[in-house]
């Protein structure tokens, strides 16, 4: 039977022709704006958190500057946010899609994130970090498949691992991303791109055969789940669509709302270090997911928040336990 996949000759000469018109976007000149939020702003904090990785093909941050890189409705874009001594963000955006991500950036800097009903002051930890932290915002990106397809490569696996298959797919078969960026960044593909990636290059990129499997049946009725999604009423009914798709649980439903949609109260159930860790910060001794959400109860309606505050210099356990290590099946 013959493939309809891509060769990879013929997805070479795609990406020649993809970096050739980059190269023409980027000698385009960039719209701009200023963004001046309403609160302090931990700029690389908050947007920092879309990176997977530090080699991350989407986002890279040079001196003082963000860059990223993402498929928007409109069509790829390329962003850099820059934070100024007065406190407010200038915003430039490169190719088709700059308007739509010039208008989205606040809300990727945490403009719409509400931090009404919050008490930190409900523990010395929490009430310490968020003094500490006043500019960490709950940014959301909007982007509903980008932020799935990105949570079905980190199931079950490390992160080095989630993150190098996620580098190899996306420099593979994304679009390079216009502007002068320091280096090339890569928008994700489109739903039918990720549909399209052949088997041998999941298998190259070491992404383990239960995630490549979800990605391609996800991308098959990719469009229709975005727009279910887009038109939920609330954190439940975006829980319940996704839960329907075969492959997708609690924890990458969870993960989906925390990047897609900043939620403040999203918990990712199930993850592999997140209740240790959690357990030790507010109480100095590990626990399981119902001790985590038992400790996080007294701020429902802020649990992602006070997780947050917890990353970012809580109290953490010494590793002495064993890892999860990294399962390798491309030579077997």
């Amino acid at each position: 039977m013959t493939s309809l996949a891509p060769t990879p000759a013929t997805a070479a000469l795609s990406a020649r022709r993809d970096r050739r018109a980059a190269t023409g976007a980027r000698e385009a000149r960039p719209i701009e704006t200023v963004y001046h939020p309403r609160h302090p702003l931990d700029l690389r904090a908050t947007v920092g958190f879309q990176r997977r990785g530090a080699h991350d093909p989407t986002m890279t941050v040079e001196g003082s500057v963000i860059w990223r890189a993402s498929r928007t409705p409109l069509g790829v874009a390329t962003i850099a946010l820059r934070g100024a001594s007065d406190g407010s963000v200038r915003v430039a955006a490169w190719g088709a899609g700059a308007e739509w991500a010039l208008d989205q950036a606040p809300a990727l800097c945490g403009a719409q994130d509400d931090t009404t009903g919050f008490d930190a002051a409900r523990h010395p930890v929490v009430a310490h970090l968020a003094h500490r932290n006043p500019g960490l915002r709950l940014g959301r990106t909007d982007l509903v498949f980008d932020a799935l397809v990105s949570s079905i490569v980190e199931q079950k696996v490390t992160g080095l691992q989630a993150f190098a298959a996620w580098r190899r797919i996306v420099t593979t078969h994304g679009t390079p991303a216009p502007g002068p960026t320091p280096r090339q960044l890569f928008a994700p593909p489109a739903i039918d791109g990720w549909r399209r990636v052949p088997s041998w290059a999941w298998h190259r990129a070491g992404l383990e055969p239960p995630q490549s499997r979800t990605i391609a049946r996800i991308a098959e009725r990719g469009a229709s789940v975005v727009r279910a999604v887009l038109g939920a009423p609330d954190a439940e009914q975006i829980d319940r669509i996704l839960l329907s798709q075969p492959g997708i649980g609690p924890w990458t439903a969870a993960e989906t709302r925390i990047k897609a949609f900043g939620d403040p109260d999203a918990v990712s159930v199930g993850d592999y270090h997140l209740a240790h860790d959690v357990g030790y910060a507010l109480t100095g001794s590990r626990t399981d997911d119902d001790g985590m959400l038992e400790l996080l109860a007294p701020w429902e309606g802020h649990r992602q928040r006070v997780i947050r505050l917890l990353a970012s210099g809580g109290p953490r356990e010494p590793r002495r336990g064993a890892r999860l290590h990294p399962e390798d099946h491309r030579f077997r």
